[in-house]
């Protein structure tokens, strides 16, 4: 619920621009290319974590990749749908692009997740 919140406040999203940071490595004024790509690291980034917690909270799969890929992918769809429903400018193939971002996260975050897991003797 607190990913979905944050994804529609105006605040949230414009507090996480990193604007000066940008212009100032990339000596830019027009840098929306560069804004949009460094968000969609972000949002990599953060469903890494939420695919991490998952694969935590379930019981063992034979498949725990490809299971929190699949979770993750549908809370960013809904995340998605919540920001067209706030009116969100984003076309679908940035849509799209955001659920792949999810699904890639969902995935390294149980990737990630295992390979850091301390090996028992």
């Amino acid at each position: 619920m607190v990913l979905i919140w944050a994804a529609v406040s105006h605040r949230v999203y414009t507090g996480t621009l990193p604007r000066r940071l940008i212009e100032h490595v990339f000596g830019e004024e027009d840098s929306r290319g560069i804004a949009i790509a460094l968000r969609k690291l972000y949002s990599v980034v953060a469903f890494t974590l939420v695919g991490f917690v998952v694969d935590r909270a379930l019981p063992p799969s034979r498949r725990p990749a490809l299971r929190a890929a699949l979770i993750v992918a549908a809370i960013s769809t809904l995340i998605e749908i919540a920001q067209k429903l706030h009116y969100a400018p984003e076309g679908i193939l940035s849509n799209a692009i955001d659920i792949a971002c999810g699904a890639l996260g969902g995935w390294l975050g149980v990737v990630l997740g295992r390979a850091l897991r301390p090996r028992r003797a």
